[in-house]
Order: structure tokens, then C-alpha cells, then sequence
């Protein structure tokens, strides 16, 4: 049986606002939520020190770097960066249009996982718009391939995830994640893992500029001798893949549209997410646009229907 999927399209009931610091600028940032109308979409405005506006929308047609995180915009002048978490709380929780007002380059890297965001946009509720939400439905596998590192969509009746790492570093080693992805299992078993980093690796990343925010307060942090350098540990005993898939579920988002079938990944990341997700939208053949056939504001993957939205392409906006 298909998991349940909302019918009609989303937003917030009223704006919410988040502080704290860029875990790789280190500067101070603040980022509001607001509401936005049906089809809006999910876009990102960031206020720059001269008082312009830069506006993205979340799309993959925006994706700039993907090395360290996904970062919209290809100017460090006007771009916005590490927005996977945010975007993996908004997807998860079915959140269509929203207006994000950013006061910085990067969003706030909070505790290093998605659940402060959760938080705030639960604490102001979600309302529903009148009008139909439309889906990417996968209709034949998409597979793309980096040395030994893969990613694939294939159909499914739901929104399932499978990601599996592979480190070489005995505290972590070989982990996988496997689920269906509705909001109760994000918030559940995904939304409080946090992004995670090696001691060996801060120096280099210093140098680069990059991680000056980074501290142990937003970050696992593995030490030479293979442990935990965090005093309270794990949030979970594979917190590492589960922090993976969240990562991966921010980076989905960036269809611009939900999708029903079920993305895999070995060894995967930022850029193989991206680039996957690049590869299904380009092959019209793999997929199709559905929304509900019924009034209900909750349905079922398989009572979804194909509509005829030659123009509906949210990603390339």
C-alpha cells in the first residue's frame, strides 16, 4: 500500500524567525520564513549589505557549488549556501511556497541537523492552499555512475530513500538508511542528525576558508584515533547515514516538485545528488506529472493521475 500524499499544495500561517552563525563563514545569520501564494514555489532572497535584493528560487536549474554543500547562485558575491537542512525540513514536512529573507551568505548551521527548523515551522503551523500539488512520478530507472559511487531513481508507489556510505574509518565503515519518507519518519529518524567532519580535515578547511563556524556544538566531530570527540556522543548509532539521507532529501527538494519513486545512493553526496537529480529531469521519458484525481486533501501515490503541463517545469526556472 502507497503512503499517503497531500493533495493540495502548502505553506506557513505566519512568518518565523531563526538566528546563529554560518558554519563556514562564522558570521552572525538570521534567515525569516513567510508565507507565500500557490505556485510560488520555494525561493530564498538575500538581503546584501547595500540594501539589494538577490532572489533564487529552489531549483535544480540554480545549483551553483556542490563541493562542501549545495549552494544556490554561482557569484559568492550574492549567493546562498548550505541549504540542504533547511530544505530537507521543508520538504519533509510537505511545504510548497515559502518565502526565505536571508541576512547573510549561508543559512544557520543551528545544532548541524534539520531539526531547529522543524521547530520553528511547526511552531507556526502549516495551511493549506486551494490549489492541487503536482508530482514527479518516475516511470523508468535513472542511474548515473562516479568511480565507485552511484545514485539511481526508480519507480515506486511512495517517496522512499536508500542510502548507503561506505567510509574507510572504522567508527563508521559501512552504514545504510532505508524508508519510506513521510514527516513522522523525518522528524523521527532523520531530522536530529547532525553533518559531521574528521579533526584531520579542519586545517585544510581552514586554510581554504571554509568550516570557520564549525564547532561541537553544531558538529560530530571524529578525532585522529577514530571517536567521538563530542562529550554527549551519538544521537544515534549511525548517525553518519542518517545525516547522509537527510543531506540527500534537501538536495531532492531542488525538483521543485515532490517526486513518487525511490532514489538510491552508494558512497553518494551533494554533487552526486545533484547530478542525478540534473540527469531525471532532463530524460522527459523517465517521468511523468501527476496530481490527485479527488477533492481529499490527502491521496495515494497510485490514485495520482498524469496531467497535460507541458509548460510545468519548476526546476529550470
Amino acid at each position: 500500500m502507497g503512503i499517503e500524499l497531500l493533495g493540495f499544495q502548502t505553506t506557513i500561517a505566519s512568518p518565523v524567525t531563526l538566528k546563529g552563525i554560518g558554519v563556514h563563514s562564522g558570521a552572525e545569520v538570521s534567515i525569516t520564513f513567510h508565507p507565500a501564494e500557490a505556485d510560488a514555489g520555494i525561493v530564498f532572497q538575500r538581503v546584501l549589505s547595500n540594501g539589494r535584493v538577490s532572489e533564487y528560487k529552489a531549483v535544480s536549474s540554480q545549483v551553483g557549488n556542490t563541493d562542501l554543500c549545495t549552494v544556490l547562485g554561482m557569484s559568492p558575491a550574492t549567493s546562498i549556501a548550505t541549504i540542504e537542512h533547511v530544505m530537507a525540513a521543508i520538504y519533509a514536512l510537505g511545504l510548497d511556497n515559502l518565502t526565505v529573507e536571508v541576512h547573510g551568505a549561508e543559512m544557520p548551521i543551528m545544532d548541524g541537523s534539520s531539526e531547529p527548523f522543524i521547530d520553528a515551522i511547526e511552531q507556526v503551523g502549516v495551511r493549506a492552499l486551494a490549489v492541487k500539488r503536482r508530482y514527479i512520478r518516475i516511470v523508468k530507472p535513472v542511474r548515473i555512475e562516479s568511480g565507485a559511487s552511484w545514485s539511481e531513481f526508480t519507480p515506486y508507489d511512495g517517496m522512499r530513500f536508500e542510502v548507503e556510505i561506505d567510509f574507510d574509518c572504522p567508527l563508521i565503515g559501512r552504514q545504510a538508511w532505508k524508508g519510506d519518507m513521510t514527516p513522522s519518519v523525518f522528524k523521527r529518524e532523520l531530522s536530529r542528525a547532525r553533518t559531521f567532519g574528521f579533526m584531520r580535515d579542519v586545517e585544510r578547511l581552514w586554510a581554504a576558508g571554509f568550516a570557520l563556524g564549525s564547532s561541537l556544538e553544531n558538529s560530530v566531530v571524529i578525532s585522529d584515533d577514530n571517536t567521538v570527540i563530542n562529550v554527549e556522543g551519538l544521537r544515534y548509532t549511525d548517525e553518519f547515514v542518517r545525516h547522509k539521507t537527510l543531506d540527500a532529501v534537501g538536495d531532492l527538494s531542488l525538483a521543485g516538485a515532490p517526486f513518487i519513486g525511490c532514489y538510491r545512493s552508494y558512497r553518494g553526496g551533494h554533487k552526486m545528488n545533484a547530478n542525478a537529480l540534473k540527469a531525471l529531469l532532463s530524460d522527459p521519458t523517465a517521468y511523468e506529472v501527476v496530481e490527485t484525481a479527488t477533492p481529499r486533501q490527502r491521496t495515494r501515490a497510485r490514485d495520482m493521475v498524469a496531467v497535460a503541463a507541458p509548460g510545468f517545469a519548476p526546476w529550470s526556472a
